[in-house]
């Protein structure tokens, strides 16, 4: 697997394929006693610079995974506040480091763009993904949003 990441518009073809197949896959897999899952996708224009910016990972020119950033509203004693949206890799990408490379970039981007913070919301039934945001020094932290999916909520300082 030869990976590239790059930033691009969040209203490519493949942008839309790639959240299709991620709202697709979270919806049948949402464990059943937390309810149903509500469908969501951020509007494109959140993740365009200077405000975010969004990453599609390519794996010999197919898109196999993606991941927004997006300046959020400060919080209490927060400035800066950049959120994590959407990382997902599709079957044929996993396990070969996609969300690792898409991270890389968006905690990049994110820098560039003067965040001091990064936050996200996850679920805890999607395992490996908390794991991925724990070893890259995430802690958890009380909830900043009201996300019904969300079951986690995550933040990093950014030097």
């Amino acid at each position: 697997m030869s990976v590239e990441v790059r930033t691009v518009p969040a209203d490519l073809p493949e942008v839309d394929a790639l959240l299709d197949a991620y709202l697709d896959e979270r919806e049948a897999t949402f464990p059943s006693a937390q309810g149903t899952y509500s469908r969501k996708r951020t509007p494109a224009a959140e993740f365009t610079p200077p405000d975010g910016v969004f990453a599609v990972a390519y794996d010999d020119g197919v898109p196999v995974g993606c991941g927004g950033l997006r300046r959020i509203a400060d919080g209490p004693g927060a400035t800066g506040r950049f959120e994590v949206k959407h990382v997902f890799v599709t079957p044929a990408g996993r396990g070969g480091g996609v969300a690792t490379a898409v991270m890389d970039v968006l905690e990049r981007a994110g820098a560039d763009l003067g965040a001091r913070s990064i936050v996200l919301d996850t679920n805890d039934s999607l395992v490996a993904a908390g794991a991925m945001y724990r070893s890259r020094g995430y802690e958890r932290v009380e909830p900043f949003n009201t996300n019904p999916n969300a079951t986690a909520w995550y933040r990093k300082p950014i030097a």
